[in-house]
């Protein structure tokens, strides 16, 4: 078996210890080049791009190259402004390296070329460069905000550009990077072209952090298009708060880390206008809100315009938990309202200040239609987590074309 020029001096210096017993130190001196410094290996390699010049095409291959006769490469490492590593490949001559992923575009690197030559003795090289920026690049808005948040709060990453290829929908999403409470699993699912939410499979856990960054800057996401930086986000997860409407019952319940803190007499959605059914995400709070009828479609004898206090919105198209001090002879004992749960004044103050942006509220038992998983607030909630991980483009991947998610913040309903 033909060894290489290191491996023969290794198995040389072992045979030479043991001959000469324990403690022997023969192979430590100044003659055992494996001993030596590293030496400049500028004259030892050739580099396909211009370092220290001009800024290189990202698109195009980087190649390091051993000349002839001069030994061989053992090791690369190629690394971004970002930190990140650049994949590569180094054939089994150490005579060749190339990137396998695509260069970032608009960064530094800063390439270690380690080598040796015929007689083993170890030698560095270091390379820099600056890869030309992108020509059109994919910005990321994370939200929400960064803020306090209940264990409901789905994550939201907005693209400035449609993606559509599942190939470059799984760069984006590796690129998105979500930092769960120890044993939390998660998955984003993509809504539409521009549109991808995070959930945990179970709710947030409670007093917990989770952060949210994109790490796609200058990354390639398909031909001439690579990723911008964005703005991290934070969420301190606050109380598991729980809201049950049963809106046969006419009873809210409010339950604070599985105690039930409250049970509160409602009116919700007369028939025609009942609420919708299923898990809902509070949106914001709003101490007052005038209501009209005409901006959810509703006129004639059904047509009101009131001055509405302490109003928890649920969904876009108005549904909210509020005050209604018209109705409280029928709260606990029928559904008068337009949609929404009315309360008393005095309950609906102490809701007001008990919810969170965040926490979940729940309706069962109405005869209206499901809330809608995506588009009309955060129904994520009513998707099983089967069919959630099947949204991931890292999975089985998702269906080009899904509806949209429908941007327009309509007027609220009563």
């Amino acid at each position: 078996m033909k060894h290489s020029p290191r491996l023969r001096t290794a198995l040389g210096c072992t045979a030479l210890v043991a001959s000469l017993g324990a403690g022997a130190t023969a192979c430590g001196g100044r003659d055992n080049p494996l001993s030596a410094r590293p030496y400049d290996a500028g004259q030892q390699i050739t580099f396909n791009q211009a370092a220290d010049r001009r800024p290189v095409d990202p698109d195009k291959p980087l190649e390091i190259t051993a000349k002839a006769g001069s030994g061989r490469i053992t090791d690369v490492t190629a690394v971004d402004t970002h930190g990140r590593r650049l994949a590569g490949e180094l054939t089994a001559a150490g005579d060749r390296w190339h990137n396998t992923a695509p260069m970032a575009a608009g960064v530094h690197y800063t390439v270690q070329v380690s080598t040796e030559d015929q007689r083993g003795a170890p030698g560095l090289r270091t390379l820099a460069f600056d890869t030309s920026p992108a020509k059109k690049v994919l910005a990321v808005e994370l939200g929400p905000a960064t803020g306090k948040y209940g264990v409901g709060q789905p994550i939201t990453a907005t693209l400035s550009e449609p993606v559509k290829d599942k190939a470059a929908r799984a760069v984006v999403e590796r690129g998105l990077v979500v930092d769960t409470p120890p044993g939390v699993e998660g998955s984003w699912y993509w809504v539409d072209d521009k549109h991808v939410h995070f959930r945990p499979k179970e709710y947030w856990p409670a007093h917990t952090t989770v952060s949210v960054r994109s790490n796609l800057e200058g990354v390639r996401i398909s031909d001439h298009l690579h990723g911008a930086g964005s703005k991290p986000v934070k969420l301190e997860i606050g109380d598991r708060v729980e809201v049950t409407t049963d809106a046969a019952a006419h009873s809210l319940t409010f339950r604070r880390n599985g105690e039930v803190i409250n049970t509160i007499p409602v009116t919700t959605g007369k028939p025609g206008f009942s609420t919708r059914n299923g898990v809902k995400v509070v949106l914001g709070k709003q101490y007052f809100v005038r209501m009209r009828g005409d901006t959810v479609g509703i006129g004639g004898s059904e047509y009101y315009d009131l001055p509405v206090y302490y109003a928890t919105r649920v969904t876009w198209s108005g549904e909210f938990v509020h005050a209604a001090p018209w109705s409280v002879d029928s709260q606990g004992y029928e559904n008068v309202s337009h949609g929404c749960t009315g309360m008393s004044t005095g309950n609906a103050a102490w809701f007001y200040e008990n919810i969170t942006e965040g926490d979940v509220v729940k309706v069962i038992n109405s005869i209206g239609a499901d809330m809608d998983v995506f588009g009309n607030g955060f129904g994520e909630w009513n998707m099983d987590w089967k069919h959630w991980r099947e949204g991931s483009a890292l999975l089985k991947g998702t269906q080009d074309g899904r509806s949209p998610i429908d941007q327009a913040r309509l007027r609220p309903q009563v």
